[in-house]
């Protein structure tokens, strides 16, 4: 142990003798947890190594330590440049209500997605909100989806990589992965079949992009008409695309 490692719990434990009972039930709790069952993993990952990967992990601990409820996309985005930070200062969060990217991390933009709802299918990933479809003309006219998927492609430009974070399993027993989507796989929506649903009763009327190879549905834009106007991406296949982590832990009842 280095000189300074030794400094450092000298300080702490020192420290620890100031708290209030009430905030060293709190330490306590954080530790406890810390003691418990977890097994991290890297698939493949050019993006975490094995500090990162831990750091990353221990942080969904606290987290749910506090909450029974998965993590958010705030808090995926904060804590992933904190993790990374840790060993050198490669990332930095865009600004908030930027429309584009989330992070940058070695000089790539990146947008960060979440998935943790109730129905999720380990094989198939759903981001219920991919980006805002806007207030411009949508009717009722097939072409209109055209449009829509313009904007979609487009606004790919923004960044250069697609991470999800996906909440698999729930309490006691909790699993995470960390996929990310190609860009080039989202890229072939380009040549997608467009399909608008004219006998909803919705108004603009809602549509699908379908991207198949071959007889096998990749996935399909589904552009919803409803009072947000945004764009889901549904039933993306995970085997194309590139699961970098996992972590399984188990957070025990207070």
């Amino acid at each position: 142990m280095s000189e300074i490692d030794r400094n450092r719990i000298e300080l702490l434990v020192a420290s620890i003798r100031e708290l209030t009972p009430g905030q060293f039930s709190w330490l306590e709790r954080t530790v406890q947890i810390f003691q418990c069952e977890h097994h991290y993993s890297i698939l493949h990952s050019d993006l975490l190594d094995e500090e990162t990967l831990e750091n990353f992990g221990d942080a969904l601990r606290i987290h749910h330590s506090f909450s029974v409820e998965p993590f958010s996309k705030d808090k995926f985005e904060y804590v992933l440049e904190r993790v990374v930070n840790m060993s050198s200062e490669r990332a930095k969060l865009a600004p908030k209500g930027n429309r584009g990217h989330d992070i940058t991390i070695d000089n790539t933009r990146v947008s960060l997605k979440t998935q943790a709802d109730k129905g999720i299918r380990e094989d198939k990933i759903w981001i219920s909100k991919f980006m805002e479809l806007g207030k411009g003309h949508w009717g009722d006219k097939p072409a209109d989806l055209v449009s829509l998927l313009n904007l979609f492609l487009t606004h790919l430009d923004n960044y250069e990589r697609i991470f999800i974070l996906r909440a698999l399993r729930k309490a006691p027993d909790w699993i995470y992965e960390l996929v990310e989507i190609p860009m080039q796989l989202l890229l072939l929506a380009g040549s997608g079949k467009l399909d608008m649903k004219s006998e909803s009763k919705q108004f603009p009327k809602p549509g699908y992009c379908f991207v198949n190879e071959g007889d096998t549905e990749l996935y399909r834009l589904y552009f919803d008409g409803g009072s947000e106007r945004k764009l889901q991406l549904k039933n993306l296949l995970k085997s194309r695309c590139i699961v970098h982590a996992r972590w399984e832990f188990t957070i025990p009842a207070v």
